[in-house]
């Protein structure tokens, strides 16, 4: 298949290029930079010039795939409106070429759309008012295009997608620890998280290209649920440092913001039995805990 994909040269897009081109598709990645353009050529996929906001260049490179991935994300965390708006309108713009053709559109979420306090499933529906609700417009976007003739499917991916050179929640915690002296949790840190291996998501997001019936939620999630006591534990030991709890006053002060402190306190454990069974999907690489153990993460940063 020819794959267009957008994000291709962000975190977690490195790992699913390889994956495709591996599998023998052919890719072609959005590229706003000279040094993505770069990375996708490593990779063995084809550059192809724009941006999210660039629906000419989006569409051009939708008509000319036989399928889509859409993995990009951005703008000012500030202004949420705008993000979920620019998400949405290049959703549409990658979408509407792909009406009425069965031809797959895969669009990217996170885990953390779902409701907190239980293990949540594939079935259950995001929280509206949750804290990362301005995700949803773009599900909904995509999923709409199930009905218009698209194969459309979503992934949903676990708010820790670990692997070498990581830089989301876990660096930004480590980090805090090392600021600060003390590996902290908020309360009696039982809250859960979802982790997923990069490379395990790569495939993930293969198998959703190439199979996922149309309508269908996936959860890229290998462990349901980690706690944030023993991921805090972890990044400890591995320091030398004195693990502590924090109440969430005082979480507040402690992390890089009030909005991160409610991040690392929120439990939101997430199931993927269906996704698994649905696709055969299998995680085999290693867990958040074992990577913290044995990989980059507790490192000495670079001087």
């Amino acid at each position: 298949m020819q794959i267009f994909v957008t994000g291709g040269s962000g975190q977690t897009g490195p790992a699913v290029v390889a994956e495709l081109v591996a599998a023998g598709h052919h890719v072609t990645g959005l590229a706003r930079s000279d040094a993505a353009a770069a990375r996708l050529e490593s990779l063995g996929a084809t550059p192809h010039r724009g941006s999210l906001d660039d629906h000419d260049s989006l569409r051009r490179g939708a008509e000319a795939a036989d399928g889509v991935l859409h993995m990009a994300y951005g703008g000012d965390f500030s202004d949420l409106d705008d993000m979920m708006r620019r998400d949405r309108t290049a959703i549409e713009a990658l979408g509407r070429p792909l009406e009425h053709s069965g031809k797959p559109l895969v669009i990217t979420s996170g885990t953390l759309v779902m409701p907190a306090g239980r293990e949540t499933t594939e079935n259950d529906e995001p929280d509206t008012a949750g804290i990362a609700a301005f995700r949803i417009a773009g599900e909904r976007a995509g999923l709409d295009f199930a009905a218009r003739g698209v194969r459309a499917s979503v992934v949903r991916l676990a708010p820790t997608v670990h692997g070498p050179q990581d830089h989301g929640f876990i660096p930004m915690l480590i980090a805090t620890a090392r600021k600060t002296g003390v590996s902290a949790h908020v309360g009696d840190g039982t809250n859960r998280w979802p982790a997923v291996h990069r490379l395990d998501a790569a495939v993930l997001f293969r198998l959703a290209v190439e199979q996922a019936p149309a309508g269908s939620v996936l959860h890229g999630v290998a462990e349901s649920g980690v706690t944030m006591k023993s991921i805090a534990q972890t990044i400890a030991r591995g320091l030398d440092l004195p693990t502590v709890s924090l109440t969430p006053d005082e979480a507040a002060g402690h992390y890089v913001s009030p909005f991160m402190a409610t991040v690392y306190g929120f439990d939101a454990p997430v199931s993927s039995a269906h996704t698994q069974e649905l696709l055969g999907w299998s995680p085999t690489n290693p867990t958040l805990l074992e990577d913290l153990e044995y990989g980059d993460y507790l490192a000495a940063p670079a001087s």
